[in-house]
């Protein structure tokens, strides 16, 4: 396998992370979700003036990772007012860390997630939060192993449906 680069993701990519995050949250979550929510959510959740306005806030960042030209995964994380929930100044929010199914153990998903941990301990943030699906394991197994601890729930909605996700957090 080539070796995996991360670029930060400009505005003018959008088309390119509509792309890949359509494709992985379709993988991650088509099989636990009706056709229809997952219609609706990709619409929605990916369109172009919900994703330019994600890449527009400057409390958003997204990184890329490439293996040669393929975009194989991305990450999304969160400061201040960007942050989906706590928006503790003291925190960042790892909103998105998605990789390509077929990718899964190369080490992608590692290199994205320890880029958040870079920018960070770079903005001197105190700890690190995200939230992750309880009906995800192997998303929930990579976070303890990385040594988040669960903290709380919360409600995220896809179409009609309510799911809980866990709420984990990394003090640095």
């Amino acid at each position: 396998m080539s070796e995996i680069a991360l670029e930060r993701v400009k505005l003018e990519d959008w088309r390119v992370l509509q792309k890949i995050g359509r494709e992985t949250f379709k993988e991650t979550f088509e099989s636990g979700n009706t056709e229809e929510n997952m219609r609706d959510y990709l619409a929605n959740g990916f369109s172009e003036e919900k994703l330019k306005s994600e890449l527009n806030n400057p409390g958003s960042i997204f990184y890329f990772a490439r293996i040669g030209s393929i975009v194989s995964g991305y990450l999304k994380v969160n400061f201040s007012d960007a942050q989906t929930e706590l928006r503790d100044e003291s925190g960042m929010e790892i909103e998105r860390i998605y990789v390509l199914k077929e990718l899964h153990g190369k080490k992608v998903g590692q290199l994205l997630f320890e880029k958040a941990l870079d920018l960070a301990k770079q903005s001197e943030k105190k700890f690190v939060w995200l939230g992750v699906w309880e009906e995800n394991p192997r998303a929930i197994q990579f976070y303890k192993k990385n040594g988040f601890e669960e903290f709380d729930k919360h409600v995220f909605i896809i179409g009609d449906d309510e799911q809980t996700d866990i709420m984990m957090r990394l003090d640095l």
